[in-house]
Parts: structure tokens; C-alpha cells; sequence
């Protein structure tokens, strides 16, 4: 494993023990731009709560009235009595064409959601998995720090946002940062920051996420927030 992995597996709570947990599930509040321009806004006031499978890519979302599953092959809005509301097989393949202003219906949102949630819930333990090509690349400096970088190439069988993505990490250990580019949004280029992190069943779950447009020198546009997420009442199991 890279050393530089492998001491963020290590800080965030070490593989052996992530490994003896089956999901984690959380309160899920989300904000920022992208909902609204992407005509799904009417999600934002509903309490939600997501559970991932650490150990295969598959993610489950509680609405008040339904739930939303989602696997890389088909995501499904269904009745908690197990009536299929609405499905769609090889959902990402309904981007194409797409850019960051296209609108989504409630199928694109969750998907989106879905792999995401689903990726920002297991790294850095899941970069370790068969298929991941993972190499350190120069540091970076920001916020007074400087922060060693994973560069990053995602196996094609799971879904996520792009191929390529970065992770930076402080002195200590912990994930600051997170860049990739939107494939399914126009491959819009997003700076991606974690903070207020908790001790949850000895793992380190940062539960703020700030996300922002990356501009070409590297940096984020700081006066859009473009995704919100907030994080509370988080569960291993």
C-alpha cells in the first residue's frame, strides 16, 4: 500500500478495524446551489437519512414517504412496502449531453447522491481496494499548511464523479480536501473541503463537506457554494 494511504487509513481509524463493520448510516442535510439550478430543491427540508455498504457500492436513502436505493447499475425509488415507484437501469448513461446547468429529475439527483454519499463515506479506507491506482503527488499549500496529495485513478466498476480525483491530507493524517471533476455535470471542476470531524466507533467522519468551483490555478471560487453537506447522528453497524 502507498505510505502516504496507507497513514490515512491508519489516522482515520485503521482498515482491520473499518473492516468489522457491515454500513454506516447518518442524518443527511444538504445545501449549496447545485439543488436548486439542478430543479431538485424540494429535497432540501426533507429529513433524510443515508446508509452505505462499506463493502460493495450500494447506498440506501430514508425519505419521509419512500426510499431511494442506488447501486452503479440501476437506481430505484420505492414505497416502504417495496412497490417500484420509478427505476432506471445503467442510470449513468441519462448524462449524456449533460452540463452543470441541465436540469435533473429524481433519478439523476440520487444517483448522484448515491455515489457520492457511497465514496465520501468509505475513503480513504475503500482506495485501498483491488483495481485503484493510487501515487503521491507534489504537495499543496493552502491555509497556512501544507498538505500532501493522492492522486488517484477509480477502477471502472464503481461509479463515482471522475476517473482522476485528489485527495490532500494534513500533517496529521486527516482528509482537508477532495478535488475531481462532474463527468455527469459538464465535468465541472469542484474543490471539495471536509471539516468538524468525530470520533464515531473509533473512526475519524468528518461531518461538514463544502464544496466549490475549482479554478485553473488550483484554487476555489469562494463566492458560490455550490454543495452543502451536513452530517449528524452517525452509525456504524
Amino acid at each position: 500500500m502507498n505510505e502516504l494511504l496507507q497513514r490515512a487509513v491508519a489516522t482515520h481509524g485503521g482498515l482491520e478495524h473499518f473492516n468489522q463493520f457491515q454500513t454506516v448510516s447518518a442524518s443527511l442535510v444538504n445545501g449549496g446551489a447545485l439543488w436548486s439550478m439542478k430543479g431538485q430543491a424540494r429535497f432540501l427540508d426533507a429529513h433524510v437519512t443515508v446508509t452505505v455498504d462499506l463493502h460493495q457500492e450500494h447506498t440506501a436513502f430514508q425519505l419521509p414517504n419512500q426510499r431511494v436505493v442506488f447501486t452503479p447499475q440501476r437506481v430505484a425509488v420505492e414505497t416502504y412496502q417495496g412497490a417500484v415507484v420509478a427505476e432506471r437501469a445503467n442510470p449513468r448513461a441519462a448524462f449524456a449531453g449533460h452540463t452543470l446547468q441541465t436540469p435533473w429529475d429524481t433519478l439523476d439527483r440520487f444517483y448522484f447522491s448515491g455515489y457520492a454519499m457511497w465514496t465520501y463515506l468509505t475513503v480513504p479506507f475503500s482506495l485501498t481496494w483491488a483495481g485503484f491506482e493510487v501515487a503521491e503527488i507534489e504537495p499543496w499549500q493552502e491555509q497556512n499548511e501544507t498538505w500532501r496529495r493522492l492522486s488517484v485513478t477509480f477502477p471502472p466498476y464503481l461509479a463515482s464523479h471522475s476517473a482522476q480525483q485528489t485527495f490532500y491530507l494534513s500533517h496529521d493524517g486527516l482528509l482537508r480536501r477532495h478535488d475531481y471533476e462532474v463527468e455527469i455535470a459538464g465535468n465541472t471542476p469542484a474543490a471539495h473541503y471536509v471539516s468538524d470531524y468525530q470520533d464515531v466507533s473509533s473512526i475519524m467522519v468528518p461531518t461538514k463537506r463544502r464544496v466549490f468551483i475549482r479554478q485553473p490555478d488550483n484554487t476555489p471560487t469562494l463566492d458560490t457554494l455550490v454543495i452543502s453537506i451536513d452530517l449528524s447522528d452517525i452509525r456504524f453497524a
